[in-house]
């Protein structure tokens, strides 16, 4: 299956080998910590600490402390980074007090929508990784079973069930987003309910149990857009770890024996419009796009043959 547009979306960019052997190792994060080679990723409330704008801070073990759970990212593979190939690195989750104590500057805590285009292929892996695995250790704290408290075990990546070590793992949640065109080429975008009103954006949504990738696309686009499409077709995809998603994309048309009759659910989609280049062009200064971290924008500029500068 080809992906041309995944190579290009920020987030999805890594140079990183994720060393899955090393969370085998019992005591692995011990391990690592002590080693003065190890370079580690503060993490709070979701946010990477960032030394600039675009580069991610990558302090001593020494130098980050009061961590209530470690994660092992990998490797670094980037050979132009100042580490050097082969540097282990540990992602510290902060609560507050921790956090407040190594950077008060809340500024210094970088959000991943804001600086995913501008942190290198090394750093946003690492970041992309270290927020997902950060969002499921705050929300994977007791067994789903019998409600005991987890222990973090596996360098970061299983939580276990202290009495009769029933494991979970991380999990991820697939979803489907669509650049849905009509037989005139005209692209299909919807306002959101919880956007301000001239945000506009691919339609999009999860993965149901039991289907395939292409009945969620024929399903989603029909609940929120009242049209059918037919011939999903697979572009790329990208981690979207708000808090854990795996936004799959894809491009369909308008079935041209059924189309269906254009009307927003109302519920999550308030308004629909469709837009030609042109007058996509045109109602820049009014319509906001996506922001460019994400795949939507990708596959709108995609169809649209070029940047959109907005």
């Amino acid at each position: 299956m080809s992906s041309p547009l995944t190579p290009r979306l920020p987030l999805s960019r890594q140079q990183v080998d994720r060393d899955y052997l090393t969370r085998e190792r019992p005591g692995a994060i011990a391990e690592l910590l002590a080693s003065p080679e190890t370079r580690v990723l503060p993490v709070w409330r979701s946010r990477p600490l960032l030394s600039t704008p675009s580069s991610l801070a990558l302090l001593s073990p020494a130098d980050v402390e009061g961590a209530h759970d470690h994660v092992y990212l990998g490797r670094s593979q980037a050979v132009d980074a100042a580490e050097p190939v082969g540097t282990p690195i540990v992602a510290a989750l902060l609560d507050d007090d921790a956090a407040q104590a190594l950077e008060p500057d809340e500024a210094s805590w970088g959000s991943l929508r804001a600086a995913g285009t501008l942190l290198s292929a090394r750093d946003v892996g690492l970041a992309v990784e270290a927020v997902a695995l950060a969002n499921w250790h705050a929300s994977h704290r007791f067994a789903p079973r019998t409600g005991r408290a987890l222990l973090s075990d596996k360098a970061g990546w299983v939580r276990r069930d202290p009495d009769d070590g029933h494991e979970v793992f991380p999990r991820t949640d697939p979803a489907i987003i669509v650049g849905v065109t009509d037989a005139d080429d005209r692209l299909l975008l919807g306002s959101n309910a919880l956007w301000e009103s001239n945000r506009y954006s691919l339609l999009a949504g999860f993965v149901e149990p039991g289907e395939s990738l292409e009945q969620a696309v024929q399903r989603e686009i029909f609940e929120e857009s009242g049209i059918k499409v037919v011939e999903p077709r697979y572009v790329g995809s990208q981690p979207w770890p708000f808090p854990a998603s795996l936004m799959l994309g894809f491009r369909a048309v308008v079935d041209p024996d059924d189309p269906g009759v254009l009307e927003p659910d109302g519920a999550e989609i308030l308004e629909l419009r469709w837009f030609s280049r042109d007058e996509l062009a045109a109602s820049l200064g009014d319509v906001l796009l996506p922001g460019r971290t994400s795949i939507a924008r990708a596959i709108i500029e995609d169809w649209f043959g070029g940047e959109i500068d907005q």
